[in-house]
């Protein structure tokens, strides 16, 4: 388990991170919270989304869950195991969960969040002993363009 990347390991995920940013952004156009999500399989994005509580109603409709179930889809089964997840929050506990789930092997991520997050501010899911599968973690990879965005998201929210 990472929890500081190295600049190599910051360099391969600075593509499909930007890419996880540039979902977040997109969360914003129907005031979703800005949290984009991106599968890698074979160094290939195989799906991308960002969250749409707020659009879809859904309280599942987290960025992560949403880009698993679209990386599912494209290669026909619920078995992630040659993929990463790469996100620009910290994962929730229902993320985390289907992060260990799915066998996903890497999960990257941008932010912390010590109000919700499963990886390493409040609890330890994908590296949890006690379940069936760890999953190895890459963390604050862009952490300051993500925490940005949240910040100002929820500035505005406050006005």
């Amino acid at each position: 388990m990472g929890s500081n990347p190295t600049p190599s390991a910051v360099s391969e995920w600075e593509l499909p991170m930007s890419e996880a940013l540039d979902g977040a952004r997109a969360a914003l156009l129907h005031g979703d919270i800005p949290v984009g999500a991106v599968v890698v399989h074979g160094g290939t994005i195989i799906a991308a989304r960002h969250n749409e509580r707020q659009i879809t109603g859904d309280p599942t409709a987290h960025a992560e869950l949403l880009a698993m179930r679209d990386a599912s889809g494209v290669l026909g089964s619920w078995h992630l195991d040659d993929c990463a997840v790469v996100v620009t929050l910290e994962p929730c506990p229902m993320c985390a969960g289907a992060l260990v789930n799915a066998r996903v092997p890497t999960l990257v991520y941008g932010a912390r969040d010590p109000k919700a997050g499963a990886v390493h501010s409040l609890y330890t899911i994908p590296t949890d002993a006690r379940l069936n599968h760890r999953v190895d973690v890459v963390a604050d990879v862009m952490a300051d363009e993500s925490a940005a965005l949240l910040r100002a998201f929820f500035a505005e929210r406050r006005r």
